[in-house]
């Protein structure tokens, strides 16, 4: 990989800093608003159902998030959920558009080792207007050189970027927190992939089975890519 590898590219929520614990928490509120009608357990699997109902339609992040709350409010009270309801989850999103941006252990200092070196870029999913204002509040702008905002990411949304960037696949490593979405598609495309784990995985982004691939590489936190470059 040493040798090979000429551009970076880093998975955001949950590689660069902190973002699933937020949607937790937030979805943690909305359940005891609704426990007039079901249980926690039960609202947040109807949640969970209308969410993936709904992404082909909204895509990721906190607006689809709010879009999905209401929707099940209304069909889990039958139509009768009142508009304080509406308006208390209609502020839960607004508070999920203000949380503060919390860095990831190690990612300034691993970034400033990188940077002049290899090219390095944003590869994320989410809403564009959110995800650009966690990156500015960051303060990790400056060390890249793209920033990608992406509606998906499937293999073919990493060719389009890699052919956007006009870089080859064994040139390519990826770094992220989901194997499904960070890890597997890059691979499928003959680049290199690494997977940093974090505490709390998105139940939609959970993959269980063990990756096996000569170019990939499991760290335990997103400083121990050094080591491989």
């Amino acid at each position: 990989m040493k040798d090979k590898i000429n551009t970076i590219a880093f998975d955001a929520d949950d590689t660069l800093w902190i973002n699933e614990p937020y949607f937790q928490e937030a979805e943690k509120q909305f359940c005891e608003l609704l426990n007039n009608y079901l249980s926690p357990d039960l609202v947040s699997q109807e949640l969970f159902t209308t969410e993936m109902k709904n992404l082909h339609l909204y895509g990721y992040g906190v607006k689809g998030f709010v879009l999905c709350m209401i929707e099940t409010a209304n069909r889990i009270s039958n139509h009768t959920v009142s508009l304080k309801r509406i308006d208390e989850i209609i502020a839960i999103g607004h508070d999920l558009l203000q949380k503060p941006v919390e860095l990831m252990k190690g990612v300034t200092e691993t970034l400033g080792q990188l940077k002049g070196k290899y090219k390095l870029i944003v590869a994320t999913k989410g809403d564009l207007l959110d995800q650009e204002r966690k990156l500015k509040k960051s303060g990790l702008q400056g060390y890249f050189h793209h920033i990608e905002i992406m509606s998906d990411k499937k293999t073919t949304d990493y060719q389009k970027l890699l052919h956007h960037l006009d870089c080859k696949p064994e040139n390519f490593l990826m770094l992220g927190n989901s194997v499904k979405s960070d890890i597997i598609p890059v691979l499928s495309l003959g680049a290199y992939a690494a997977h940093i784990p974090y505490e709390v995985t998105w139940t939609h982004e959970q993959h269980e089975q063990t990756v096996k691939h000569d170019n990939f590489v499991a760290l335990k936190c997103i400083d121990s890519i050094l080591q491989y470059l």
